[in-house]
């Protein structure tokens, strides 16, 4: 089971202790069929999440059905970087499935929401405006605004994301270990971004923020502590 969450966006992830030295230099290689499928849904994800739009617009509701395949391509998309583009913290294969996996050393889960802002609908590309120049800074390495999805599909990381992982398996690869502070920022990098693109994409209502939860739990509701806290 998931913590209750501080955000209706759950990710929980633990850094693999069994981690090789060289594995990591073919992994993207590895996940090449992933990337075929993952394409594909890419392209029913976006059509999709206009016709939510839609039904938001118009209902106030994002369909169930809808929400339950988008949150499941974000999952896969998660554990495929996971693996072998973004943090890189497990060895073990991604699976080919949609569903949640809690054998997996990355989860994602996202609360449906049962009532969405049917003004807000419109606006929210608007209000994300200053969250998207963070994630561009993060995931991309320049232009790709509105296309922070994209890099996800990539067999390599740009930006702070793609380079923190270098670093981390390059002292990886030097050491047989891969370093805790590293993988702690990672996910808090990773965790601000999906929550940027839950938000982009109107899966829900609430603004991401502008805090860095570093570390592979999230924080517990009511009990988020201001960073550099303690």
């Amino acid at each position: 089971m998931f913590p209750a969450p501080a955000h209706p966006l759950c990710v929980e992830a633990t850094l693999d202790p069994r981690l090789t030295r060289w594995k990591w230099l073919v992994k993207w290689i590895l996940a090449i069929p992933h990337y075929v499928v993952l394409v594909l849904l890419q392209v029913a994800f976006l059509l999709l999440s206009v016709v939510a739009f839609f039904s938001i617009l118009f209902t106030g509701r994002y369909p169930r059905r809808i929400f339950d395949f988008n949150v499941g391509v974000i999952r896969w998309n998660t554990r495929v970087n996971y693996y072998a583009n973004a943090v890189m913290g497990t060895d073990q294969y991604p699976p080919f499935t949609l569903e949640d996996v809690p054998g997996y050393p990355i989860r994602v889960d996202i609360t449906y929401p049962e009532k969405l802002s049917r003004g807000l609908v419109l606006v929210k590309w608007l209000l994300v405006v200053p969250q998207i120049l963070v994630v561009v800074l993060l995931l991309t390495s320049g232009w790709k605004v509105y296309r922070h999805l994209d890099d996800f599909y990539s067999p390599f990381s740009s930006g702070l994301i793609g380079l923190l992982t270098l670093v981390a398996v390059v002292i990886l690869m030097c050491t047989g270990r891969y370093p805790k502070g590293l993988f702690d920022l990672l996910m808090g990098l990773v965790r601000w971004t999906l929550r940027v693109l839950v938000y982009v994409y109107l899966m829900t209502d609430k603004y991401p923020p502008f805090r860095l939860d570093m570390g592979g739990s999230e924080p517990v509701a009511g009990v988020v502590e201001p960073a550099g806290s303690g």
